[in-house]
């Protein structure tokens, strides 16, 4: 004998989205509260609850680290700096889309220390994470550092393949210290496997200077055809903004003692 099954209204989205919650208690007992006031409030409880779990947990997973948001971006700092291409980049289009056949496309920061390459970097990464993306920011020390000191191949195939799943992988600070070939030869490992993925890499130097970041590297020249293949540059030039604000608080700071002095003085 054949199980009937119960009836259900075929425009009823409550019942589709009852399942993907895993509330199959409740789609068994369908008919019997369908029409429960608490019903819808119940299925939107769950879905919250649920996108609030994911999130929390692709923040954690992302390891973004603390940073302030681009509201409190100083753009009239830099000399120079394209603004629309960057809030461009903050709509996350360079990422590849899940149904997309075209893969994504990079991003390259080039700036000297101090201008905001690695703030703007954290806020895509936040940006990816709050649209539901799998991300992941990483400094390039810590990120080779971790795979060189790998002591078996298998161990580093499965680091390798944790840093090529993430729809975005920033890398930070490229160029701040030298690195030899086994670490030029890692990175392209890495930049390689996200073929079809989109990377971010935050750098003080110019492509054609990475043979100095990676001295006597082979790798070197396939490593940046691979970056640049496809890839949305920003460029900023200026004083370093971290400068600015030490000479500003310095001056703070001497105004203070001057008014406190006054002020002992007087009284």
């Amino acid at each position: 004998m054949s199980r009937t099954r119960p009836p259900q209204s075929p425009a009823d989205p409550l019942h589709d989205r009852a399942p993907r919650l895993g509330l199959h208690g409740l789609v068994a007992r369908w008919e019997a509260h369908r029409e429960a006031p608490w019903l819808e409030a119940l299925i939107d409880g769950e879905e919250a609850a649920r996108q609030q779990r994911g999130l929390e947990r692709r923040i954690k997973t992302a390891k973004i680290g603390r940073f302030k948001l681009m509201a409190d971006f100083d753009w009239k700092w830099p000399k120079a700096i394209d603004r629309e291409k960057v809030e461009s980049l903050l709509t996350l289009g360079f990422l590849k889309k899940e149904k997309d056949e075209d893969p994504g496309n990079n991003v390259a920061l080039i700036a000297t220390n101090g201008l905001g390459k690695t703030m703007i970097a954290q806020n895509l990464t936040y940006q990816a994470v709050l649209r539901g993306y799998s991300a992941r920011f990483v400094t390039a020390s810590a990120l080779l550092g971790e795979l060189s000191q790998l002591e078996s191949s298998s161990a580093l195939e499965r680091r390798l393949r944790r840093f090529a799943r993430p729809a975005l992988l920033a890398i930070d600070e490229v160029g701040y210290l030298s690195y030899n070939a086994e670490h030029a030869d890692l990175l392209f490992q890495v930049v390689s496997r996200r073929e079809n993925r989109s990377t971010i890499v935050t750098t003080n130097r110019s492509f054609s200077e990475w043979n100095q970041v990676f001295p006597n590297a082979t790798s070197v020249v396939a490593l940046i055809d691979r970056l640049i293949h496809r890839i949305e540059i920003v460029e900023i030039e200026g004083e370093s903004y971290r400068r600015k604000e030490s000479i500003e608080r310095q001056a703070r700071l001497a105004a203070e003692r001057v008014a406190a002095r006054f002020t002992a003085g007087g009284s």
